[in-house]
């Protein structure tokens, strides 16, 4: 794969988004500046020290940091600790963060490179598919606290994005299967024939085949940066970004992070959420919810609430999730929802009754030989 380069113009503050292989090892020439003299502070996880060790050795005068993996990991405790290591280690102004890992540690470090000193310079070396596509790129950073995910952030723009595509070999199936449910969220969103394209070349993509993996990392970061770009800090359209998010990031506070649901699958069951009550509301034909249903199916991504091992929640429960969720405004829910496939809109005024049944039918409808078929996809 010859290296592809995206880009987010945001003035003083655009970066490159570096996609390709083997990008690591050279890592000083997709970083902008001068990095002589420079500290270097990398955050990683357990799962990618080995990546965080080959930059360090890349370049001069760094120091690695090395966090649980896992969703648990965003939290005040560990953010405390990534500061105060930072600070014991000799971090300055001028220094340089490097988040390398997943969107957990992107979004952790990033929102300490955030607030520490009041900002300094961060890179994102995104290590998994999900955060290649989605969580590196735009700028938001954030931890999660019991209330909800990521409702404490700031969004902060990295210096550069090193997408480096070998990182993915070593995944399990799951973790890029998960990460493909993002890259089906910008073709619902706004590009049908993007969809059309997935529905005969995802398993080339899940399947890490050069060509199609980097048209669509390629593609996701380029419908990403467009939105970005005319709306920085969500004040709008950005909005459109969390198709799928407000129903799986209540999923996730359900399953209590503990590694049963990944962010990637959480969001397929959100998105498949949005289409049914799109159709319940008359927004969006059944026809459309049924096509990317079977998708997702075919994929291996879940489908359902039903399908997580050992949930105990109620509707009412996750409504109430929902609605503290940080897309809400003056007690109003903000809803992502559809008019067709590649159609996403802002939705303020969704029926609670229509949602409550979409939750209620999701978490308890009849699942047989469809949650096998999930998990026989990455086993």
């Amino acid at each position: 794969m010859n290296t592809r380069i995206a880009s987010i113009n945001l003035g003083s503050r655009a970066y490159d988004i570096n996609i390709g292989a083997n990008l690591i090892e050279h890592i000083e020439t997709y970083i902008p500046g001068n990095l002589s003299n420079r500290s270097v502070f990398i955050v990683t996880d357990d799962n990618v020290k080995a990546y965080a060790q080959i930059i360090s050795n890349a370049l001069q005068n760094s120091k690695i940091f090395v966090l649980p993996a896992g969703e648990a990991t965003k939290s005040f405790t560990h953010y405390q600790a990534v500061c105060e290591w930072l600070i014991e280690s000799g971090l300055n102004r001028k220094s340089l963060i490097i988040a390398v890992g997943g969107g957990v540690i992107g979004d952790l470090a990033g929102f300490a490179a955030a607030t520490i000193m009041r900002g300094v310079d961060f890179v994102q070396v995104p290590t998994t598919l999900l955060a290649q596509v989605d969580s590196s790129v735009g700028g938001k950073t954030g931890i999660n606290i019991e209330q909800g995910k990521n409702l404490v952030g700031a969004f902060y723009q990295p210096k550069a994005v090193i997408a480096d595509t070998e990182t993915l070999k070593t995944l399990p199936k799951r973790q890029i299967i998960a990460g493909y449910a993002e890259i089906v969220k910008y073709a619902l969103i706004n590009d049908a024939a993007f969809f059309e394209w997935l529905e005969t070349n995802g398993t080339k993509v899940c399947d890490l085949d050069s060509d199609a993996l980097g048209h669509a990392i390629e593609t996701s970061v380029n419908a990403k940066g467009q939105i970005v770009q005319s709306d920085e800090t969500e004040q709008g359209q950005r909005a459109l970004l969390n198709l799928g998010h407000t129903f799986g990031h209540a999923l996730e506070a359900a399953a209590c992070y503990d590694g049963r649901l990944l962010h990637g699958e959480a969001v397929s069951i959100g998105m498949i959420m949005a289409f049914d009550l799109s159709v319940r509301m008359g927004l969006c034909n059944e026809t459309d919810k049924i096509r990317v249903e079977n998708h997702f199916i075919e994929m291996g991504l879940p489908t359902h609430a039903a399908q997580i091992e050992g949930l105990v929640t109620t509707p009412e429960k996750l409504l109430d999730t929902m609605a503290k969720d940080k897309k809400a405004t003056q007690n109003t829910m903000n809803l992502i929802l559809v008019s067709r496939i590649g159609g996403a809109e802002i939705v303020q005024d969704a029926p609670q009754n229509l949602i409550r049944d979409v939750i209620k039918d999701s978490l308890f409808s009849s699942m047989t030989g469809i949650k096998d078929r999930w998990k026989s996809a990455f086993l």
